[in-house]
Formats: C-alpha cells, sequence, structure tokens
C-alpha cells in the first residue's frame, strides 16, 4: 500500500522539548503505519520564490523562532539525512513547476520539531519542497497532486502548519478560547469530509478566513495534503484541540485500516 499523507498542526517549537498532548499524538500516529523509505515536507517556514526542493545530503537542523525561547530549545539537533536522488526525482516530477535544487536550507522546524517525535531516532531521509510565495492556492494543490505520486515509492508526504494560525489573537486574548476558531476548523473539516478540495482550496472566500487563517503559509501546506489524498481514503483526525488563535488540528490518509 501507499505511504501516508499527513497534515500536522505543528504549533510553538516548545513541541519539540515538551511532553505534551501534540507531541504524544504525533509519536502515536507514526506508529499506526510502517515506517516510510522518506518523508517530503511541505513546511509553512520556507517560503521562496519559486519551487525549490532541498538537495543536502546532510540538512542542517535550523532554529527559525526568536528570542524568549530556552537555550536547550537551539540547542535541538535532528540530525536526518537527506536524500539527492530523491530531490533530483522531485525536481523533475515539478519541472512544470520550473522547481530547481536549493542546498541553502535545512530542516526548519515545522519539520523537525514535529519528525522528532515521530521518530527519534533520525534514521529516515527528509527532503523540503518549499512553498512558492507567488503561487496561489489552486497551483499549489496542482504541485501537491505531482507530488502525490511519490506515495507509491513509500516516500510519505507530510504538509506542516496550522489550519488556523493568528498569533497576535493568541497573544491578544491570554487563554480565553475565540468562537472563530472552533467554526472555521469545524468548516474545513466538513469540507474534507465530503471531499470538497474546492471548498477548501478557496478558503479565503469564508468569512471567518481573515481572522482564523491570516497567514497563508500556515493553511496552504494542508493543500498540498489534500491533494494527496486518494479514493476511498478517509480522514483520521487527531491532536483535535484549541489554543486561542492556534488550531492543532491534524489530518492522516492512507493509514492501515
Amino acid at each position: 500500500m501507499p505511504a501516508p499523507a499527513l497534515f500536522i498542526g505543528h504549533g510553538s517549537p516548545m513541541n519539540a522539548i515538551e511532553d505534551t498532548p501534540s507531541s504524544r499524538g504525533w509519536a502515536e500516529i507514526a506508529r499506526g503505519f510502517p515506517k516510510p523509505a522518506a518523508i517530503v515536507v511541505v513546511s509553512a517556514h520556507w517560503v521562496t520564490d519559486g519551487v525549490r526542493v532541498m538537495s543536502n545530503a546532510h540538512p542542517r537542523t535550523i532554529h527559525d523562532f526568536g528570542h524568549g525561547f530556552p537555550q536547550t530549545l537551539f540547542e535541538q539537533q535532528y540530525s536526518a539525512p537527506g536524500d539527492p536522488a530523491l530531490t533530483r526525482k522531485i525536481v523533475e516530477t515539478l519541472s512544470p513547476f520550473a522547481a530547481e535544487p536549493d542546498d541553502s536550507w535545512g530542516l526548519d522546524h515545522g519539520a523537525w520539531s514535529v519528525l522528532k517525535h515521530m521518530y527519534p531516532n533520525a534514521d529516515i531521509p527528509v527532503v523540503q519542497v518549499s512553498l512558492d510565495g507567488a503561487r496561489a492556492p489552486a497551483a499549489h494543490y496542482e504541485i501537491g497532486k505531482l507530488l502525490a505520486s511519490l506515495r507509491d515509492d513509500d516516500v510519505a508526504v507530510m504538509g506542516s502548519g496550522n489550519i488556523v494560525h493568528n498569533l497576535p489573537a493568541f497573544f491578544r486574548h491570554q487563554g480565553q478560547a475565540t468562537p472563530w476558531d472552533n467554526e472555521f476548523d469545524a468548516f474545513v473539516l466538513d469540507a474534507i469530509a465530503r471531499r470538497d478540495h474546492n471548498a477548501v482550496i478557496a478558503y479565503t472566500t469564508h468569512n471567518l478566513a481573515a481572522r482564523a487563517a491570516p497567514d497563508w503559509e500556515h493553511f496552504t501546506p494542508l493543500i498540498y495534503t489534500l491533494a494527496a489524498q486518494r479514493e476511498g481514503e478517509d480522514a483520521q483526525i487527531f491532536n483535535h484541540y484549541f489554543f486561542p488563535g492556534i488550531a492543532m488540528t491534524s489530518i492522516a490518509f492512507g493509514l492501515p485500516q
């Protein structure tokens, strides 16, 4: 059977070093399917001009977050290898979108803070594909459809972001729930349950999108995961809980029945 397609609500980088419901959920979901040969990650934290594919054989751990986090977090390393052969295949697969290899990046916290719990031995090759900042959601969906073919080669496809991501709201509401978080998340999950990918692609037309999902780069990795969904695959929802302005909702397709 093909490797799964996942969307991970990654939230705070502190999940990398803390025992949280999210980190436990990531570890549990990884135990629910055979270890893949490799993982392709589309993270909210790598936005580029053009489509770029990480080409490093030994990608560095990128601590792409600001001051105020503990030194322990900055000392974290995730030493998973890259896969230059897989990079070449992805570049070829995404040639209609003029994809190019890129050795300037590594594994940002949208990737490693999650994978650290899923595969703590860092023994699975990881390749990141960037978000082209000039592309519309429909184009990202088409890129995701091309990446979906990798699942047949035992390569898991993982989008990492958040369905609801509004950091000013997170700090402003000080732990108090905001009603539009749950309502917007419910709209997205309902569309997914109906396999209405077009509704998700057009998410900005929803009346709550400007509040719940103002950060396009955190929502867009979900579109890649949906593009990889296949006939007969239902969504398995996990880590379905909220902070103000943040949904940790995560989704898996193609898990063994």
